[in-house]
């Protein structure tokens, strides 16, 4: 398919020769009205009716025991690892292929990542490749804790993220992180309204992190939220809550927290915009579909969901040739008004995680060399459907 065609198909979709964004929110719902209710309240801040209601409606939908909000998906995710025992001086193993929050939220924790390679099929991170170097890297020492063998550090947890939306290997994930005592925390900023075997991304692993930032599938504007069991989530409350213990009117604090509450008015427009969460989904998915038949037999190969998965199509994906077809992509989409992304610049080149640990990486810098990310927002046309 010639890139022409397939900017021409990508307007027809959104019936527009204007500049068509990467991702952009639909607000379509209660927004405005629930928004205008926390105004008239005066509870704009973090204390208010729609941060419980929102973070009822999220365990519920997700099917996660407890859901506490956060002010990002950042902050969900270091909090995550805090809970999971990551420390000073840990080991993280991660994949290269993510957004730099994912790294930042573990070196908040004074921990390192260690970044180990994705797979083709999910682009998630491979439980062959994380068997491997942990065979090749790694022990059980006799207090039933997984060392590296080079330094002796902890290795503490894995985190895997579900690229694009699409989820990754989690059983096969699940089995190599239970055999050698690492505690796995998903990186499920980008897979809300994502299933892997009917269980939502983000409850498989001790604990779970979402994003509702201005670009994903649905928006609080910012804000994040922590899944996980009921104990984890009351700790959670309580770090991210400032450690503040409760008394009517006595500020005392029992450890160090966060300031990192979702206020009230984020919370009412998380409300309103989950309220519409399958719908967005429906035609986020039809969306995906008309990619895939469009392209079916051209140089452009679409990426599809696994098996026993429903993803939620995020954002959606091609893998070309080669690099230099993907320049000549991405050069010709975005000089025309189509806005097209490559995926992120590997962690692993980055001058700041560049020292890390690593095993080998020849998928993840395959796809790097190959993704790019077309228009997936929900089309005007689709909006009543």
């Amino acid at each position: 398919m010639s890139f022409e065609n397939l900017i021409g198909f990508i307007r027809e979709q959104f019936q527009t020769n204007e500049f068509i964004p990467l991702h952009a929110p639909v607000f379509k719902g209660n927004e405005k009205r629930y928004v205008a209710e926390t105004i008239d309240s005066t509870f704009v801040s973090s204390v208010g009716p729609f941060v419980d209601r929102f973070e009822n409606d999220m365990a519920s939908y997700t099917g996660s025991p407890r859901a506490v909000a956060t002010v990002n998906g950042t902050a969900a995710l270091h909090i995550a690892l805090k809970l999971a025992g990551v420390a000073e001086g840990h080991l993280v193993l991660t994949q290269p292929l993510s957004f730099i929050a994912t790294c930042n939220a573990i070196s908040y924790c004074h921990a390192t990542p260690v970044f180990i390679d994705v797979s083709l099929v999910n682009l998630g991170l491979c439980p062959v490749a994380l068997e491997a170097w942990l065979t090749e890297h790694a022990r059980i020492d006799d207090d039933g804790v997984c060392r590296s063998k080079a330094e002796n550090k902890i290795i503490s947890a894995c985190v895997p993220m579900h690229t694009f939306g699409h989820p990754a290997d989690i059983d096969g994930l699940l089995d190599v992180c239970q055999r050698w005592h690492i505690a796995l925390v998903e990186d499920a900023a980008e897979s809300l309204g994502s299933f892997y075997k009917g269980k939502h991304t983000g409850t498989y692993g001790l604990v779970g992190a979402i994003s509702f930032n201005g670009n994903k599938i649905m928006t609080t504007g910012g804000g994040g939220m922590i899944l996980t069991n009921q104990a984890l989530g009351q700790k959670a409350k309580h770090l991210t809550t400032t450690a503040k213990v409760p008394h009517p009117y006595e500020y005392v604090h029992d450890e160090v927290g966060y300031n990192y509450r979702l206020p009230n008015i984020n919370a009412a427009l998380g409300c309103a915009q989950l309220e519409q969460i399958e719908t967005f989904i429906a035609a986020k998915r039809q969306l995906a579909d008309r990619y895939d038949a469009v392209l079916s037999g051209s140089n452009l190969r679409f990426v599809k969901e696994g098996e026993h998965c429903r993803a939620n199509y995020w954002l959606n994906a091609v893998i070309c040739e080669n690099r230099q077809e993907r320049d000549a992509l991405l050069k010709t989409s975005n000089e025309q008004g189509v806005m097209t992304r490559p995926v992120w610049e590997l962690m692993s080149n980055l001058p700041l995680y560049q020292h890390c640990l690593h095993g080998q990486l020849e998928n993840a810098q395959w796809l790097a060399d190959r993704i790019v990310n077309l228009p997936s927002s929900v089309p005007e046309s689709f909006h009543e459907q």
